[in-house]
Formats: C-alpha cells, structure tokens, sequence
C-alpha cells in the first residue's frame, strides 16, 4: 500500500511548518507571495493539499522533512502545554522529552491541566492521519469529579448532549464510583470531558487519558517518554 493510500492529505502551510521553514502563518505569507511550488507548479493559495511523494520547493530549493522520523509517546503531567511555546512562560511537554535535532510536534492536544497520553512525532503525514476525526481512533481517559456524578449526566453523555450548539457524544463511559468515569472519545472535539461537565454543574479534578488507539499508558511513569512500537505505529497508520 502506498503513502498515498495511507495518509490524509497535509495543507501546504502545515507541511512547511513540519519542515521547519517557518511558522503556519508564516508560511501562508510566503504562499501567497508565489515562493511555493508543488510538483513544479506554483501555488499561491494556502490550503493547497499536499500527499508523501509531492515536490514541494520555497525559491525554487526542494524542501524536504527530517530523514529520521520519530515518533514518541510521553505521560504528560497537569501544568503543562502541550504545544511548541506558550506566550506566558508556562511549562512545555515538549522539554520532557530527549534531546533531539529533529522538531517535534504533538499529534492533536492535551489541555494544561490535563494529565496522561500525548504522540509527538516530525512526521506531518503521521499527524494529518492520527488527528483526523476519520480515521476514528478511541481516546479513553479516567475523570475524577469534586462531586458526585449523576446517572442522568452519564445517560445524556451516552446519547449525545448539545452544548453551546455542538454535539458531544461518547462511545463509550461508564461509571467507576461516585464520583469518577471512564470514557472513551474518537472525534477529541477541543476540551470536550470539560465541555460536557460544565454543562452537568460537575468539574474535573482529576482527568487523565489512558489510551490512544492502540498505545496504552502501562506502567509508563509521569514525564517519562518511549518510542512507539513497530506494532503500535502499524496499527495508528492502518
């Protein structure tokens, strides 16, 4: 099967972010000054859609992603951002992991209060795949509320409950005590467990994902980092 088959389409901004040429809006800029190519043609349009195998060129130089790619799984602790810099100073997940030349990226977020699960790879095509809500693939974390949690809030979780005018639905929750859940998410909407407990009058003291497709926390200990497996990169990508 070939990348194509694979991998979701990268706009073109995003792919030269990856590639370290320069920020996301950046990029749109040196997009719209016709400096971007793809596949010998020029392009001034950002959101252009680019695939594993395009031609991509800024001032007629190729621009290539890192050789090696990596792709890492960290157990990030509450208080820390889960993107590349942050404007108030605060804590990177991004320092807790190895030193290494390449730029790596998280695969979709974890909110700053929020502890558990997070990819980070310099594979674009990776993060266009992982993150898009079509690939379907399950998140499932641990929710410790202040208070206890009704069985009403639970069931309308389960159905779908509408706050602010989005939908929010789980594939699946359950109740482990009075006051904690389990739930597993595929479409990752931005805070959704928080969203949703607002909505309830409940808040999260303690929220948690334990699990991302097939990658598990385990016994992976807080700040802590690991490859992915061969297996488990198979299976995110299949």
């Amino acid at each position: 099967m070939s990348s194509r088959e694979i991998f979701e389409p990268l706009r073109l901004q995003v792919f030269l972010a990856h590639a370290g040429v320069a920020s996301r809006r950046a990029a749109e800029k040196l997009i719209a000054e016709g400096r971007v190519t793809v596949n010998g043609r020029q392009v001034t349009t950002p959101g252009e859609k680019v695939l594993p195998g395009d031609e991509i060129c800024f001032d007629g130089k190729q621009v290539k992603t890192e050789s090696r790619l990596l792709y890492l799984v960290l157990n990030k602790p509450p208080l820390y951002i889960s993107s590349s810099s942050d404007p108030q100073g605060r804590p990177l997940a991004l320092d807790l992991l190895p030193p290494c030349v390449e730029r790596l990226y998280s695969v979709g977020r974890l909110d700053y209060r929020s502890s558990g699960l997070i990819l980070f790879t310099n594979d674009g095509a990776f993060t266009a795949h992982v993150g898009h809500p079509s690939a379907e693939i399950e998140k499932e974390y641990l929710v410790d509320s202040t208070v206890p949690i009704s069985d009403q809030a639970v069931e309308e979780f389960a159905r779908g409950v509408i706050v602010e005018g989005v939908l929010y639905r789980a594939r699946e929750i359950e109740k482990t005590g009075r006051k904690s859940l389990r739930v597993v998410l595929v479409e990752g909407k931005n805070r959704e467990i928080r969203r949703v407990f607002s909505h309830f009058h409940l808040h999260p003291e303690k929220l948690q994902r334990i699990r991302i497709g097939p990658v598990c926390l385990g016994d992976l200990e807080e700040g802590c980092s690991r490859p992915l497996t061969k297996e488990e990169l198979r299976c995110l990508m299949k």
